[in-house]
């Protein structure tokens, strides 16, 4: 299926098969980014699965909504947005932010969902301190733009020794950004609920994956998710940083492929 604009979310919507027992596939993506950061893995698995991925409100080529927009708003976008594309059930899969939505849809819609992907991202609400930052940064991207802090946090996105055109494509999709969705997305994050309580309660199988040079989300904050799910398995991708799905896409689709195919035998 071809790139297109859905009733509000743009998306991507490829591959699917009614002869495969394979599920859907949708990816959500993290701040600042949009949809084309799972590009290695729509690309991959599209050839066996139908893949869906977003646009996330305020990002890309979706519809820009400027105040405060909350995990609960992003994950009803996404139910929304599956429920005109006549998807029933899924397997869910975020990163960092993304991954925090994919917690928030499995609040609001578990049912739906066969089984999950959280990849570098970490379920405990803002601290104070945080809350704060989280603030101030919305402010500064208003003010200034996108692109001053993209030159900031290029080398926390991706370690410093990462291949130079995925580097140039985090960049580029960072400035791309507008600053309004972003400082939404910002100030709406730093009131997020607490998931740690909620992961203990997940029924379905769940992968944990994170890049083991990540300073957003070290090794401790899979960990404790890891420990925290009653049916997880936990990654940790060498020579990465915060995006080991562009980083190592390799190495990342394999980790993804063993575990889809778990889930798609327990259908």
């Amino acid at each position: 299926m071809a790139t297109t604009s859905a009733p509000f979310l743009a998306y991507d919507d490829k591959g699917g098969d009614s002869s495969t027992r394979a599920l859907p596939l949708v990816l959500v993506h993290g701040h600042p980014f949009d949809r084309t950061m799972w590009a290695p893995q729509i690309t991959a698995f599209s050839a066996t699965r139908r893949v869906i991925a977003p646009d996330l409100r305020g990002y890309g080529e979706s519809p820009v909504t400027p105040g405060v927009t909350p995990l609960e708003v992003f994950a009803g976008d996404i139910a929304a947005l599956l429920d005109a594309l006549g998807v029933g059930e899924f397997v869910l899969a975020g990163l960092s932010m993304g991954g925090q939505i994919v917690m928030e849809c499995y609040r609001q819609f578990p049912e739906r969902i066969r089984g999950l992907v959280l990849a570098d991202t970490f379920p405990a609400a803002e601290t104070e301190e945080g809350r704060r930052a989280r603030g101030a940064m919305a402010d500064r991207l208003l003010r200034e733009g996108m692109r001053g802090y993209a030159d900031e946090v290029l080398y926390k996105m991706v370690a410093p020794y990462a291949d130079a055109e995925v580097a140039a494509h985090v960049h580029r999709m960072m400035t791309a950004a507008s600053p309004e969705g972003a400082a939404a997305a910002l100030r709406g994050r730093a009131e997020r609920p607490d998931y740690r309580e909620l992961l203990t309660r997940v029924t379905v199988p769940a992968l944990v994956v994170v890049g083991a040079d990540d300073e957003y989300t070290p090794v401790s904050d899979a960990e404790a998710m890891h420990a925290a799910l009653p049916d997880s398995t936990l990654r940790v991708i060498d020579s990465t940083a915060h995006l080991p799905n562009l980083e190592r896409a390799e190495e990342f689709n394999g980790t993804m492929e063993t575990f889809l195919a778990r889930v798609d035998d327990q259908r």
